[in-house]
């Protein structure tokens, strides 16, 4: 493995730091607030949850597992898939005959469970695969500024109900000139503007050998990182980017730097208010690398360097 392939070594520590950029759209509805963007009420911060990046790193490898299927790249957390059918997927091999060797199978078929770690201690008593603890951990993405969520209304000229079709047809028949419009309905859509968010993660390499992570593994889910956005659109994110993806990686398996200390190398100047509206508002990214510790290498996914 040569120096530029660091990053996919998986009996190393990776720390990495990434940037999100959303324009007029919501990277993260909380359901718990109508859908609103998720905010930071004491900062006014907008916030992205690593469930939220997670489910879009499953989504991207369940998407290029359909079109490149290998072996090892099931998705475990999968909608529509109860949870306790697939742990007990496990006991119709052969070769399990206890909990221990249903975790291992379960590790070897499911690229999450390597990589993020399940809990799978529900379901009947003899076919659970107890609790793993995944090598990958997200944590949440915060916006360098406050964020302004705006309240967009919406009409829809499809009514929801049969009985509020007849109805306004009935009016329409009556010549109800107070009935004029009513065949539409109202609505709403929430937007940030603009927000630039950064986030943080984490690789550890003793875990990995535990679930039997590989450089593979490691590509993919950097492959499935750069991705994600491209393959996530919806009419609420519509323009959500990866602006930025760094991995800094050590020369062992336990580290030799904090990683907050790593993550303070790459920085983005606050501008201390509401108004940005384009990537360049904020100036360029700044990434100290020119004297990072002893055995620490830099890795810049993106944005991509050329010649």
């Amino acid at each position: 493995m040569t120096m530029s392939d660091a990053h996919l070594d998986p009996t190393r520590k990776h720390d990495f730091v990434f940037l999100i950029e959303a324009i007029d759209s919501n990277p993260n509805g909380d359901p718990d607030n109508a859908g609103m963007p998720r905010t930071d009420l004491v900062s006014g911060q907008g916030l992205i949850t690593d469930v939220a990046i997670k489910r879009k790193i499953r989504n991207t490898v369940a998407l290029i597992n359909t079109l490149e299927p290998r072996e090892g790249r099931e998705i475990y957390v999968e909608a529509g898939t109860a949870l306790n059918s697939q742990h007990e997927r496990a006991y119709t091999d052969s070769q399990v005959t206890d909990q221990k060797s249903a975790q291992e199978w379960m590790c070897r078929n499911f690229f999450d469970v390597r990589m993020f770690g399940a809990v799978m201690t529900t379901g009947k008593r003899t076919k659970q695969a107890g609790r793993v603890q995944g090598p990958v951990q997200i944590g949440f993405s915060r916006t360098i500024d406050p964020i302004t969520p705006l309240d967009i209304g919406i009409t829809r000229v499809t009514p929801t109900k049969e009985e509020d079709v007849k109805a306004w047809r009935e009016r329409s028949e009556a010549d109800d000139s107070d009935a004029k419009g009513k065949e539409t309905e109202m609505g709403s859509k929430y937007v940030v503007p603009y927000a630039l968010y950064r986030g943080t993660g984490h690789f550890s390499a003793p875990l990995a050998h535990r679930t039997g992570v590989t450089s593979d593994d490691l590509a993919l889910f950097w492959r499935a990182f750069e991705i994600m956005l491209e393959h996530d659109r919806a009419a609420a994110r519509a323009s959500l980017a990866l602006r930025g993806l760094y991995v800094f990686t050590h020369d062992d398996a336990f580290g030799r730097a904090p990683s907050h200390e790593l993550f303070d190398r790459i920085t983005v100047k606050a501008r201390g208010d509401v108004n940005a509206r384009t990537f360049t508002d904020y100036g360029t990214v700044e990434v100290r690398d020119t004297d990072l510790p002893p055995g620490i290498i830099l890795t810049t996914l993106l944005p991509r360097t050329t010649g």
